[in-house]
C-alpha cells in the first residue's frame, strides 16, 4: 500500500459512511454551507494544535504512510482532509441514526 496508507483510511470511511446519504436519503451533503459551518471552526482548531505540534517536533508524519503533498505548515493533505471527511462521516452517521430511530434523540 506504501504511500497510500492515510489515504486508504480515509477512503474505507468514505465508503463506510458515505452510503448512508444515498440508501437512508439524511440529507446531509446538501446541507453544504451548513455541515461547513459546523466543521471548519473546529478544524481551524485542530489544523493550528497539528502546526504548533509539527513545528516544536511533538507530531510527525510517517512519509511512507502519506502521498508527500504538503500545504500550509507543513501539514500533509491526508491530514488536511482527515478534517474534513472524519466529521462528515461522524454527522452522516448521527443523522442515520436518528433517521432509523429517533427515539434515541430526546426533543
Amino acid at each position: 500500500m506504501g504511500h497510500y496508507g492515510y489515504l486508504a483510511m480515509l477512503a474505507f470511511t468514505v465508503v463506510g459512511s458515505f452510503w448512508l446519504e444515498l440508501f437512508l436519503k439524511v440529507g446531509v451533503l446538501k446541507q453544504v454551507r451548513r455541515l461547513l459551518i459546523s466543521i471548519l471552526p473546529i478544524a481551524a482548531i485542530f489544523i493550528a494544535w497539528d502546526a504548533y505540534a509539527i513545528a516544536h517536533h511533538h507530531w510527525w508524519f510517517d512519509r511512507a504512510q502519506i502521498l508527500g503533498v504538503f500545504g500550509p505548515f507543513h501539514i500533509p493533505l491526508e491530514e488536511y482532509l482527515f478534517f474534513l471527511i472524519i466529521p462528515i462521516a461522524g454527522v452522516l452517521t448521527i443523522e442515520a441514526v436518528h433517521k432509523v430511530r429517533p427515539s434515541l434523540f430526546v426533543k
